[in-house]
């Protein structure tokens, strides 16, 4: 009976694993389907597995998540930057890349009428324009409408192709109307899941987890669809060996500026 498994393994997320195939499909399932997202420590006991084998296989499910095929983002389209991370004696402003500790994160969602449609999130080195607008280049169709706050380092996606419009952002304090409301929803609502099932998380294995957020976010009315997308690109992903996972080694990494 091992020659029939190992051939299903191979050259999928599953090869090498010594943990049955039934496990990989309810971990799975649990990943897709639960809204909030799934702690290794919760999968470990949902799964009867120890936190490194659950930790594993949740990087390994992640990986899973990025389709090589998926289209762009098209039509309207807002886009905003972030920083993930706390708050850091000796750092001043939001623009402040030196010495900073918290990773700084970029987010495209496409307008839906009053809603959102689907999303996308890298972590990114700076501000500069040509960051920005490989990016978009990236995630967005050429042609496509986007709408940022006044950051300078968006001006340059309106001469590659893009339609851009840049408003500066008033104080919510007192009352001013959010610029890119959408994308200040996901960016909300992602650092809520950071925290609230993550409890935070390292730096260099971010990028992971923006994958997760969204597939989950882009899959929201589907989970059932959503599991059976997850099972067809783990067999599509070539596997990534427990070295390259640990230390993150595959993600893109910007080492903070001394």
């Amino acid at each position: 009976m091992a020659r029939p498994e190992v051939s299903l393994r191979s050259g999928t997320i599953f090869e090498r694993s010594t943990t049955p195939l039934t496990t990989w499909f309810w971990a799975a399932f649990l990943v897709a389907t639960d809204k909030r997202g799934l702690s290794a420590t919760l999968l470990a006991q949902h799964l009867g597995v120890t936190y490194k084998t659950a930790w594993l296989m949740l990087h390994k499910l992640r990986r899973a998540m990025v389709s090589a095929a998926r289209q762009p983002l098209t039509g309207e389209i807002e886009m905003d930057e972030t920083w993930v991370g706390g708050p850091q004696p000796g750092v001043r402003g939001s623009r402040q890349l030196r010495g900073r500790n918290a990773a700084l994160v970029l987010v495209a969602i496409e307008r839906r009428g009053q809603g959102a449609g689907r999303v996308r999130m890298e972590v990114i080195p700076d501000f500069r324009g040509k960051t920005m607008l490989g990016f978009a280049q990236r995630n967005i169709g050429l042609g496509s409408t986007i709408y940022t706050d006044g950051l300078s380092g968006f001006v340059l996606l309106g001469r590659s192709g893009y339609k851009h419009v840049g408003a500066k952002q008033g104080n919510l304090r007192k009352g001013a109307k959010r610029v890119v409301p959408r994308t200040d929803r996901a960016i909300g609502n992602l650092k809520q899941w950071l925290l609230g099932t993550h409890h935070g998380v390292s730096r260099e294995h971010l990028q992971a987890y923006l994958d997760e957020a969204v597939f989950r976010h882009n899959r929201r009315g589907s989970p059932m669809s959503a599991f059976q997308t997850l099972l067809g690109l783990g067999t599509q992903r070539d596997p990534v060996p427990l070295g390259v996972i640990r230390h993150a080694s595959d993600l893109p990494q910007y080492p903070i500026t001394p």
